[in-house]
């Protein structure tokens, strides 16, 4: 039996079934026939459900954490809904509303969990805010542009220590915001705060418990549940708003389409909360359904994936999600020991990725090593999303998948088809899409068009015009493509991915240029672990010199040579690229906290670069694709 030939294990997975409706404007609406099942009345309503359902405090495990000593610490459902009601009551002494917010700095954990959702509980809009706005800004703009916007009456932090320098800014410049640490043994920095333990050591006594009842009853579908902060087009993050209804019917659309989910699902999950794959998609799904959410400390890094693989040697998880990045590193892992291999894939029903596209070396990998373990392909699927769309917007929830298919749009959700030029750009309406940005009007009355179709600048094909269930792939994004000299259009998020994947794993990103130029080019910014290990350097040259050598050149190269191997036009390959050393500043906005590069600002920044790309002769370090691979 080959890869190719192996089974999918059984997975359950919702109806395809998509009515395409052609306009005379050229426009094309999609909508799954499959009506939207009814949505709850809030968030936490499904944390009292599933408390109820299992009451006994050594039930379910319903979130848990590893402790400094490697033990897990686990919570139930019912010690979870009594934790969070007493914290939900000192948020309520603390007058804490939507005028006076609540603001949580720091990375995932028990306490951040427990935090946000007593605000959840009783309808205070909170904001968990990119930690590295608070640890590696230098000015700490877009943290205070956060804050500004949100004008908290309560800022947490974990850890006051590691986040003194952002707390003592606050302290100054927001002094109406209570500072709440975490752990005592973890918070020793030198601005006053309160520590967390005071919030859940709050009395409830009948008359407040009372209070906190008839707070939970008044939150409803419009209450605002939180603020979402996503980079955009300039410096300065926009703010996203989540309603209760919005989530609470994104998460009922992604149970309709992928049911396989819906049974006490097990999760391993590191993606952060402050953004919508981690803090909407993977925390609501495992509360909703009664599942356990295993927070991994573990990170898509070379020192962060090892705790990923010991965490992953212990739990069986029922689905993964993670981005490419994260796939790509658990492989090696996963080829060289076949007790992890055996744990991970024992259990699991689907991979899931998101963020960008696969590339299909690991994507076969993946196949082949579950094929190898358990006889059977795990499916692996992903689908289109934002912010704005809490995040699910579409899924490809069928077996036999491939990078780039995004699949058909969820339940309740219509889809506009939009022809701009010669690309088509997909615009959503339905009861997961954002009403709006928190407190900027401006940017939410154009985000809109006049039939209140939120407008994401995706672009997209179908797969098959004549049958809109075969779904949609990927076509890159509308405001990043250019046009060369010749009038040719470049798109640019699928010549990136293409060039991305030719390089695995020395390539990281790239940001491409030849805006009215006569070819592509490309700074392209490498993986060093992985440039270390091509040339078996253990830490004995600097990372100038290991970015600078032959080998690591020759593989940049090679990458070029593949994308032009195809005999394919100026607009599809890359012929000059130059190896970029600076790093990628996050105060400038070249790159957000989850690695996503800002092509526009970067060309900005960097045109020096541009113009040695461009130079009629080209300097040493410039990469030529008319050079022979070695």
């Amino acid at each position: 039996m080959t890869t190719q030939t192996a089974p999918f294990r059984p997975t359950a997975f919702g109806p395809v079934d998509v009515q395409s409706q052609t306009r005379s404007d050229g426009c094309v609406i999609l909508q799954s026939n499959v009506p939207l099942a009814p949505v709850p009345r809030c968030f936490t309503s499904q944390l009292v459900k599933q408390a109820h359902a299992a009451p006994a405090k050594g039930a379910r495990v319903c979130v848990a954490r590893r402790t400094r000593d490697g033990t897990w610490q686990t919570l139930s459902y019912a010690q979870v809904l009594e934790e969070v009601e007493k914290i939900a009551l000192a948020l309520l002494q603390r007058g804490l509303n939507a005028e006076r917010t609540l603001v949580i700095l720091s990375e995932n954990s028990l306490e951040h969990y427990l935090l946000a959702l007593a605000a959840l509980h009783i309808g205070v809009p909170y904001a968990p805010i990119s930690p590295p706005y608070s640890l590696v800004s230098q000015d700490f703009g877009k943290l205070r542009h956060c804050l500004q916007l949100m004008t908290p009456g309560m800022v947490f932090a974990s850890d006051s220590s590691a986040y003194a320098r952002a707390l003592a800014m606050i302290a100054t410049e927001f002094p109406q915001a209570e500072i709440v640490s975490g752990p005592s043994e973890q918070s020793q920095g030198p601005v006053p705060a309160t520590p967390f333990q005071t919030l859940i050591d709050t009395p409830l006594t009948p008359a407040s418990a009372a209070a906190v009842a008839e707070a939970h009853a008044r939150v409803g579908p419009e209450t605002v549940a939180k603020v979402l902060f996503t980079s955009g087009s300039t410096s300065l993050p926009k703010g996203v708003i989540n309603t209760h209804g919005m989530w609470c019917a994104n998460l009922t659309q992604i149970m309709q389409t992928l049911p396989c989910l819906t049974d006490s699902p097990v999760f391993m999950d590191w993606l952060p909360w402050n953004h919508t794959f981690g803090g909407n998609h993977n925390v609501g799904l495992a509360l909703f359904n009664g599942g356990s959410l295993y927070i991994d400390d573990g990170r898509p890094t070379p020192g962060g994936i090892l705790q990923t693989v010991t965490n992953l040697h212990e739990l069986a998880p029922t689905a993964y999600f993670n981005v490419p990045k994260g796939f790509e590193m658990l492989v090696p892992h996963l080829r060289s020991d076949e007790a992890l291999r055996r744990t991970f894939f024992s259990q699991l029903e689907i991979m899931f990725y998101a963020g960008a596209s696969l590339a299909q070396p690991v994507w076969d990998a993946l196949e082949d090593l579950a094929a190898k373990t358990i006889g059977a392909r795990v499916p692996i699927i992903t689908g289109l999303g934002m912010t704005e769309s809490g995040p699910s917007a579409m899924f490809a929830n069928w077996p036999g998948s491939y990078s780039g298919l995004l699949g058909c749009p969820v339940p309740g959700l219509q889809v506009k088809l939009v022809p701009l030029g010669d690309k088509t750009e997909v615009r959503y309406r339905g009861p997961n899409v954002t009403p709006g940005y928190w407190r900027q009007g401006e940017l939410t009355a154009t985000a809109f068009d006049e039939e209140g179709f939120f407008r994401t600048g995706d672009a997209v094909r179908l797969v098959d015009v004549r049958d809109a269930n075969k779904g949609l792939v990927f076509d890159g994004r509308i405001a990043e493509d250019f046009k060369l000299d010749t009038g040719t259009w470049v798109n640019v998020g699928v010549l990136r991915g293409r060039f991305a994947a030719a390089g695995v794993p020395i390539i990281q990103d790239s940001v491409l240029t030849g805006i009215d130029q006569a070819f592509v080019g490309a700074i392209v910014f490498l993986n060093l672990s992985a440039c270390r290990e091509l040339i078996q350097d253990r830490g004995a040259l600097s990372d100038e010199a290991v970015l600078a050598h032959a080998a690591v050149r020759g593989a940049v190269l090679r990458a070029m040579h593949t994308l032009a191997s195809g005999n394919v036009g100026s607009a599809a390959c890359i012929r000059r690229a130059v190896i970029a050393s600076a790093p990628l500043s996050i105060d400038l906005g070249e790159v957000t906290d989850k690695g996503s590069l800002n092509q526009r600002l970067i060309r900005q920044h960097r045109a020096a670069l541009i113009e040695e790309l461009y130079a009629p002769r080209p300097l040493a370090h410039i990469i030529c694709l008319e050079e022979k691979v070695t």
